[in-house]
């Protein structure tokens, strides 16, 4: 709290001169058109309400986003169209959108061709949807090296300052959220001591994601130990940045290592404080070619918003320039016996202020082909129109589709929400379970035996349409396996959920409630 009233203390000064200016404006209008103003600005509003309007109608976007910016703009033509200019309208990303296309720009030719053509004669269909993934995102599927599956974000943090503490070259960090205590305060030390032995370490965090628990004064102390630091996207409230966060975890050592998954750097994610009982959360650790994307992906953000760039050159070192893994062989996955390694993967990132949203059309195109099962873990479930008919119609076709849902909310009105959408899932036969230890904070999916999905990525508007977020595609892999168990551990420690509350008050609240998903 003391860090969000001294981020509003630093704003409120240009908050209230851009106020100040409005006011002057207006009165300068008044004064020239007097009793008209009002009903000029009506007309202007109402104008404008019907240009967005049209331009949102022809637009390929979900139906429910839609909906949703059109009725407020009918009811409240002067209020809605100016909410969406400033929150609605993906053009209020344009100079973020610039910065990352000019840094990415740089980076051309630094990622190697991608190896789906492997998927193709196993399974054409899937081949495609890999295949389509690549092309828009620009990642290629390449092989994986050894591969660690972390049930647990506590399991995660020992591997991790293992891995730390052997670093040699460089270490990268970008994260959603930081915040002092255990973890973050030991890696922190971790970090200085590395770079006392001439480790480059370079920190990036989302601005608005960390806005109570990091701030200016902790990029400080970070740059009195020698580590770089930068926020993502600061925000400000005199601008609409309340889209376009960076809500991806990546954790990058000497080009060798790479942590992901939906930890972030905070206590309650490795289980050293309670906020909503057991905290369930998974993550990943791999070596070999894939590390590369995830280089990449810190290499463009940190290059589009710091001045100290990291050269180009990095990402065409070749892996044995790198010093060798330091994971004990034990502590690893085995990998299928008729791969290399542990099979291939496909890193990639989901980018709002691209055309096409990737994780929304990877799970529809998924859940329209899968034969057998497909599972899903999400903490918050808001689907779009289109990704709820998939999983409506999977399962009305005889596929088993699951979806895992937390047992103790961390915000009850998005609770509510997600839940709203329960009848209509439990109605075309989806199987859903609440985690009830506590808060289920993964994200991933697993589906035929073949596939698995494990990154940032929730169920839910923010993530499939306004955020950065990065996912891992693997296949002929042993984390397939290993996430499927990890799903049945967890299941038969959660409630399955067959039956939702019924009335109209309660049916026309969770139809209000849908109405305002996108905006959750």
């Amino acid at each position: 709290m003391k860090k969000i009233l001294g981020r509003i203390a630093i704003v409120i000064p240009a908050v209230l001169l851009q106020v100040f200016w409005y006011m002057v404006l207006l009165g300068l209008m008044n004064d020239l058109l007097n009793e008209h103003l009002g009903d000029i600005l009506n007309a202007v509003f109402s104008v404008l309400a019907v240009i967005f309007v049209t331009g949102l109608v022809a637009k390929r976007e979900e139906s429910a986003y839609k909906l949703l910016w059109v009725m407020l703009m009918v009811a409240m033509p002067i209020l809605g169209a100016m909410l969406y200019f400033f929150l609605g309208n993906k053009s209020t990303g344009r100079n973020l959108k610039k910065k990352l296309t000019q840094s990415a720009k740089k980076l051309e030719g630094t990622l190697p061709d991608s190896a789906a053509e492997v998927v193709r004669d196993e399974n054409k269909r899937l081949y495609q949807t890999l295949a389509h993934v690549s092309a828009t995102t620009g990642f290629p599927m390449v092989k994986n090296g050894d591969t660690r599956f972390y049930p647990f974000g506590e399991d995660m943090f020992r591997d991790m300052c293992r891995d730390l503490e052997n670093a040699r070259r460089y270490i990268y960090l970008e994260y959603f959220i930081i915040q002092k205590g255990k973890f973050w305060d030991t890696l922190t030390e971790i970090l200085a001591q590395k770079v006392t032995q001439g480790v480059d370490v370079r920190v990036m965090y989302d601005d608005l994601g960390s806005i109570g628990t990091y701030s200016v004064s902790d990029i400080v102390e970070l740059t009195k130990m020698g580590i770089k630091c930068v926020p993502f996207n600061p925000f400000l409230f005199i601008r609409s940045q309340l889209n376009n966060r960076d809500h991806r975890k990546i954790m990058i050592i000497d080009g060798r290592i790479a942590y992901s998954g939906g930890v972030n750097l905070a206590d309650e994610y490795i289980n050293h404080v309670e906020k909503f009982g057991v905290w369930k959360d998974i993550g990943f650790r791999i070596t070999g070619a894939g590390v590369k994307s995830y280089l990449y992906m810190f290499t463009e953000f940190w290059n589009a918003f710091s001045g100290d760039k990291l050269p180009r050159e990095l990402l065409l070192e070749a892996p044995e320039d790198t010093a060798g893994d330091k994971l004990p062989r034990e502590l690893l996955l085995e990998a299928p016996e008729d791969t290399a390694g542990d099979g291939y993967i496909l890193p990639y990132y989901d980018s709002p202020v691209k055309g096409e949203h990737t994780s929304n059309v990877l799970f529809t195109e998924l859940l329209s082909t899968v034969t057998d099962y497909i599972w899903f873990y999400t903490p918050y479930l808001m689907l779009g129109d289109t990704l709820l008919d998939a999983f409506a119609r999977a399962a009305e076709r005889g596929v088993d589709v699951r979806i895992l849902m937390p047992g103790i909310p961390d915000k009850k009105m998005v609770y509510r929400l997600s839940r709203s959408y329960y009848k209509d899932l439990l109605a075309a036969g989806v199987k859903i379970y609440e985690y009830t230890p506590g808060f289920l904070h993964g994200k991933a999916f697993v589906a035929d035996d073949v596939i698995a999905g494990v990154g940032t990525v929730n169920l839910d508007y923010r993530s499939l349409f306004l955020h950065f977020e990065c996912n891992a595609l693997f296949y002929k892999s042993a984390m397939t396996e290993a996430v499927k168990q990890d799903f049945l551990t967890t299941q038969k420690e959660s409630r399955q959920i067959t039956t939702t509350p019924k009335g109209l008050l309660h049916n026309l609240i969770d139809h209000f409630l849908r109405l305002f998903a996108p905006l959750m």
